[in-house]
């Protein structure tokens, strides 16, 4: 457990026996590869803490799956309105690669953050930080153009490419996968 241990203490000096509390709620999951951890229209009642592996969270737009947000070592993967209004949200999250994590009911969090402060100011702070990515990333696409939005996934998140298939990062990017084989030709060389 020691991504996801290190992942929350980077956010938040959480004192030992409120992280026993915590990890002592996990159930070890296992996903293969391609399998969707959370579906739309299904309510979910637990967060997923990745330890090894990867997931991306879609939405289906027209028929088409859109890449909202990639998770990795140490994140937290989960569908909001399941977390927070504990109603089937619309967002689906896929497993990229065989995926070790540790899931925790919503029930119990909500638990733990009453008998734990230092878990609530946790979340709220890891909750304040995915906040603000999503405002950048929405931000990013409307001032930004396509070969700035790559470049700056490039500079901020260089792991995503060797990991994840060019179709997956050109709909993160708001991209076609050709536009994105062209950004990539020119930026190369």
């Amino acid at each position: 457990m020691k991504n996801i241990i290190e992942k929350i203490r980077k956010y938040y000096p959480m004192s030992d026996e409120s992280l026993f509390a915590l990890v002592n709620g996990f159930e070890e999951c296992l996903f293969p590869s391609g399998e969707n951890i959370i579906c739309a229209g299904r309510l979910d009642k637990k967060v997923y803490f990745i330890e090894r592996g990867m997931t991306r969270s879609y939405v289906l737009y027209n028929g088409k799956e859109v890449t909202t947000w990639f998770s990795m070592e140490g994140d937290a993967a989960c569908g909001s309105w399941d977390l927070y209004r504990k109603r089937a949200g619309f967002e689906y999250v896929e497993t990229l690669e065989d995926t070790l994590a540790y899931a925790i009911s919503v029930d119990r969090l909500d638990s733990l953050y009453q008998s734990h402060i230092d878990i609530a100011n946790w979340m709220r702070v890891l909750q304040q930080e995915n906040f603000l990515r999503l405002q950048d990333i929405h931000i990013s696409r409307l001032n930004l153009s396509a070969t700035e939005r790559y470049e700056r996934l490039m500079t901020n998140c260089p792991e995503i490419f060797r990991r994840v298939g060019l179709g997956h990062i050109a709909s993160f990017l708001g991209i076609t996968r050709q536009s994105l084989s062209r950004i990539r030709a020119r930026v190369i060389f």
